[in-house]
């Protein structure tokens, strides 16, 4: 396994758990041990860290949404560092912290739940901070990641892929996929390619001008060890 951080200043991969559905600890424990060890909470974050039994290194947010109790319980065993400023979310602070410091690849628990503003603004997130953060976005049994370019996917047989353009001139072609794309705009709003599937056990994608989301089934990721 890599060393992830050669100093607290110095980040890679991050784990980051927002204020939504409480994540679980099976997955949380899947990213930890592929080197995500370094693990922020933004606010409310906290709350859900403590339910699961797990320590945060950071809790950063204007801190109006962590239960006080949850404070004064990780006090003194995480920083605590309070950003007052509205102009961005808790979850886009704790990510501009991340990346200060270096980090390549974040792992966002939690950043989808009761709240539809919230876990739309951190769907943003993911898009908006690629490719010079790497966001996975986990919720239940979905992993949501950013591509461009040329990607090339260990997957199962049959296994359900989601594909989403975002934007008009981003073109898609697929080998490996059910449902062929060549040279296909998939525009938010216009067109997707939801639930399509895998033929074999590899899938290529070419995309080009922009960016894409993919979502893929979390369990079957870990039950293959197919890094994503």
């Amino acid at each position: 396994m890599d060393t992830i951080f050669n100093s607290e200043n110095g980040m890679k991969k991050v784990i980051l758990i927002a204020n939504g559905d409480k994540p679980s600890k099976k997955v949380f424990s899947f990213f930890q041990k592929l080197g995500y060890d370094k693990i922020i909470s933004a606010d409310g974050g906290a709350d859900n860290a403590r339910k699961i039994g797990i320590k945060p290194d950071y809790i950063i947010g204007d801190l109006d949404s962590v239960s006080s109790d949850t404070l004064k319980f990780f006090e003194g065993k995480s920083q605590i560092i309070q950003y007052k400023r509205q102009n961005d979310t808790d979850v886009e602070k704790a990510i501009k912290f991340a990346v200060k410091r270096g980090a390549k690849q974040i792992v966002l628990f939690s950043g989808t739940g009761n709240r539809i503003d919230h876990s739309f603004s951190n769907l943003g997130f993911v898009y908006k901070y690629f490719p010079k953060v790497d966001i996975s976005l986990i919720h239940g049994n979905s992993i949501l990641k950013c591509f461009t370019g040329n990607v090339e996917m260990s997957v199962t047989r049959e296994e359900i892929i989601s594909i989403y353009g975002i934007a008009r001139k981003t073109k898609i072609t697929s080998k490996g996929l059910k449902y062929k794309l060549t040279d296909a705009a998939l525009p938010f709003g216009v067109r997707d390619s939801t639930s399509n599937s895998a033929l074999s056990t590899k899938v290529e994608l070419k995309i080009t001008g922009g960016k894409i989301f993919v979502v893929r089934d979390i369990k079957l990721i870990m039950k293959h060890d197919h890094i994503f």
